[in-house]
């Protein structure tokens, strides 16, 4: 039951003029919770590849060539302790180590001041590359 207050025309049976809004509410808040609920999850991710298990035990293990890259703060890139001239020097290093059986241990070391880009463009060079043993060390300057 409703109740009309205030001046109207006199008339006790006339319709009001004003839309009833209440079922519009109603729908566009199903609506609402119908859009949020089949929103996909936005989610960032990063593939890798992790080892499964534990390798068998080889008889006459061969200790792998160990190749360290380092990358200082000024994004120069380091092989062995040698500096490379660009990225074209960088990717033909890494296309050498690729081919070598077995392929050498890639250790990573970038200084804390460096900038990502620099050692996201080493990383993504020997990923598209080939290079398949690849570890980042140096974590520790980061703790402080």
């Amino acid at each position: 039951m409703g109740m009309s207050v205030g001046g109207g025309s006199g008339e006790e049976g006339a319709v009001s003029p004003e839309m009833n809004t209440t079922p519009l509410i109603d729908v566009m808040l199903v609506l609402l919770v119908m859009l949020i609920i089949t929103i996909p999850v936005q989610t960032h991710a990063v593939k890798l590849d992790m080892p499964m298990g534990n390798p068998p035990k080889q008889e006459n293990p061969v200790e792998p060539e160990v190749v360290t890259i380092q990358v200082d703060f000024d994004g120069t890139v380091l092989w062995n302790g040698r500096a490379l001239s660009g990225r074209a020097e960088l990717e033909q290093e890494i296309r050498t180590a690729a081919a070598k059986n077995p392929q050498p241990e890639v250790h990573l070391w970038s200084n804390k001041l460096v900038k990502y880009k620099s050692v996201a463009t080493v990383l993504t060079s020997a990923q598209r590359l080939g290079l398949t043993k690849i570890s980042l060390i140096g974590g520790e300057q980061f703790l402080d």
